[in-house]
């Protein structure tokens, strides 16, 4: 093979990995069901009943950059929150802080059972995934 045509297919193979949208979601643990990842785009405008959820948790005292907070049933019953943020750090740190803002918001004034866990999906500014989140008991 030539370098260029060499070149052109590592290229190929490159992108096709970019674009597939490659997320690490760990190996379901014996006895759990697996889990089909999410997508890992979504649009940037979120849903109405999640702004009116964000805007709730902002009025509390929640980050100011959260503006949509979605509540789906996910596997099991498990609950499945997407959340739409404009900060576009993707720091660990940061998202233990939101993470744990968000939950404690929704189960002490929203109701919200956690008790087996929950999956938490979060996505940036440009609705790229931030991170992905599997925290069932």
């Amino acid at each position: 093979m030539n370098p260029t045509t060499r070149w052109t297919a590592l290229a190929c193979l490159g992108s096709a990995a970019f674009l597939a949208g490659c997320t690490t979601v760990g190996a379901p643990s014996p006895g759990r069901s697996s889990v089909t990842p999410g997508p890992t785009i979504t649009s940037t405008v979120a849903p109405d009943a999640a702004v009116r959820v964000a805007e709730r948790y902002r009025k509390s005292g929640g980050e100011k950059d959260v503006y949509g907070i979605q509540r789906r049933s996910g596997p099991d019953g498990v609950p499945l929150l997407i959340v739409w943020t404009h900060d576009p750090d993707q720091d660990a740190e940061i998202f233990d802080d939101l993470k744990g803002s968000i939950t404690g918001y929704l189960e002490r004034e929203e109701g919200l059972s956690l008790r087996r866990g929950y999956l938490m999906d979060v996505f940036g500014p440009d609705g790229a995934l931030q991170h992905r989140l599997d925290a069932r008991q």
